[in-house]
């Protein structure tokens, strides 16, 4: 092994994959156990590796998965098939059995402790997160998700609008736009969570700091995607 991808996979944590399934439509199940010891919050994601790594092509290899659940020994993942990408690759050929290596769960996309409400706006890709995070709140919260297929529906607990959108692209999504505006009753010091397509979250970011004049402090935004964008696939 090269010392430029030893020096990498020192930075990772490495689990054995003991449960690869499909679930509910594009989703599919993979859990890693034997990863006892780290400190997640629900929203966090995992860099999964995907390929052969070198500092190199280290970008290209590494893919980011929003973490389902972690019960202290085995993380959940939830993966949205879609593409023909590293990712998607990996997440379709991943056999029980497999090492599967990625590093310690991260970010800042997490619940905002002491808010006066939570409101999750997004599309398939934001579920994984909401779902995580409407947990943790036991269903005290709201969310707007909007799928193309109904079968894309994950279990999310709590007051959940569901927005099917059909075979129309989920990019700047005006549906979630309009949905937003229609909310009524949102308490000041509601803390709103944008996650998904990029264009969605600044079209929703807009009308929420613009029309709803709400204030920039209590708008989360976390863009996973956007067409064209390289290593989201």
């Amino acid at each position: 092994m090269a010392r430029g991808a030893w020096l990498l996979e020192r930075l990772l944590v490495q689990g054995t994959a003991t449960a690869v399934e499909d679930i509910e439509g594009r989703w599919r199940r993979i859990r890693l156990e034997g990863v006892g010891g780290l400190d997640w919050e629900p929203g966090q994601h995992v860099r999964v590796q995907v390929g052969e790594l070198s500092l190199r092509a280290a970008r290209d290899m590494l893919r980011t998965y929003t973490v389902w659940d972690y019960d202290g020994d085995a993380l959940e993942l939830r993966v949205f098939e879609h593409g023909e990408g590293p990712g998607a690759r990996w997440a379709r050929e991943l056999e029980v059995g497999a090492q599967v290596m990625f590093r310690a769960p991260e970010g800042g996309f997490t619940v905002r402790q002491g808010a006066a409400g939570h409101v999750f706006v997004g599309e398939e890709t934001a579920s994984v997160a909401f779902g995580a995070m409407m947990r943790s709140l036991n269903g005290r919260a709201r969310a707007i998700v909007e799928v193309s297929d109904p079968a894309d529906r994950l279990p999310i607990g709590g007051d959940v609008q569901w927005i099917d959108r059909g075979t129309e692209s989920a990019y700047d999504s005006k549906r979630l736009v309009e949905a937003v505006a229609a909310l009524e009753g949102l308490t000041p010091g509601t803390v709103v969570y944008l996650a998904g397509e990029a264009k969605t979250c600044q079209s929703v970011k807009r009308h929420l700091l613009h029309d709803r004049n709400w204030p920039r402090r209590d708008i989360v935004v976390k863009p996973f995607w956007t067409p064209g964008r390289r290593g989201m696939d």
